[in-house]
């Protein structure tokens, strides 16, 4: 009769551990996004550099500016939270592991960070200046660009990139769990071709083949680092 008692507990248990690993997160977020809300000004002018500065833009709502600043504030701090974020999930995972797995969540600290950052930069001085470039000069009609609509573009296409970006490490872990191997993934490389292109299509705010190929060149090489990442766990 006491199983399924000590099972209730084990699993508030788990629950319990949940919460608070959500709630340290949670902190994080709120930590860094205080401190990236005062260089969020100077973020703002590096995100309008791509379409010519912020002068090129123009707000038409009384809390529109505000509404700018407060979503590259949080874009800001869950970047620097990153690291604080990844933490939390792995240790959450890691009474589930064995001792020799372990070392793995201390490395994948540092490397989420990085790919994430990377994902981001990338989307910047990649993907951001062909892209904005095709959109304004498309059916060569003068464009009064919104503050709003741009900076909502620009940081849904720089998180989203950054995120794809995590895939090696995402395919690391499942390896891990023997969810995946390298033998499977090498197989299925069509079919990764297909998710790729569709990946692109839908993150790529532009409709031309050249923005989809920025996007799909270095999404396969992940794939292919994600092979590796693989066959290195198992």
């Amino acid at each position: 009769m006491a199983q399924p008692e000590d099972g209730k507990m084990e699993l508030f248990d788990h629950l319990n551990e949940l919460r608070a690993r959500l709630l340290k997160s949670v902190l994080a977020i709120i930590v860094t996004t205080a401190a990236s809300a005062t260089l969020a000004q100077r973020i703002i002018e590096l995100l309008a550099r791509p379409i010519g500065g912020i002068q090129n833009l123009q707000a038409i709502e009384v809390t529109e500016n505000i509404s700018v600043f407060m979503r590259v504030s949080l874009l800001g701090g869950v970047t620097l939270a990153m690291p604080v974020i990844v933490y939390q999930l792995l240790a959450f995972i890691m009474p589930g592991l064995k001792t020799g797995e372990k070392k793995w969540v201390y490395i994948a600290v540092p490397m989420a960070s990085l790919l994430f950052l990377a994902g981001v930069l990338f989307a910047y001085f990649v993907m951001l200046p062909s892209a904005v470039t095709f959109l304004i000069s498309f059916l060569g009609v003068a464009a009064n660009i919104r503050l709003s609509n741009y900076m909502g573009f620009v940081t849904n296409l720089m998180f989203w990139i950054g995120l794809s970006f995590e895939t090696p490490l995402l395919v690391f872990f499942l390896a891990k769990l023997k969810i995946v191997t390298a033998k499977t993934l090498l197989r299925q490389w069509r079919v990764a071709i297909v998710v790729i292109a569709v990946i692109a299509a839908v993150a790529t705010p532009t409709v031309d083949p050249v923005n989809m190929g920025l996007l799909m060149a270095p999404l396969f090489v992940l794939y292919l680092l994600s092979v590796l990442m693989a066959f290195l766990a198992r």
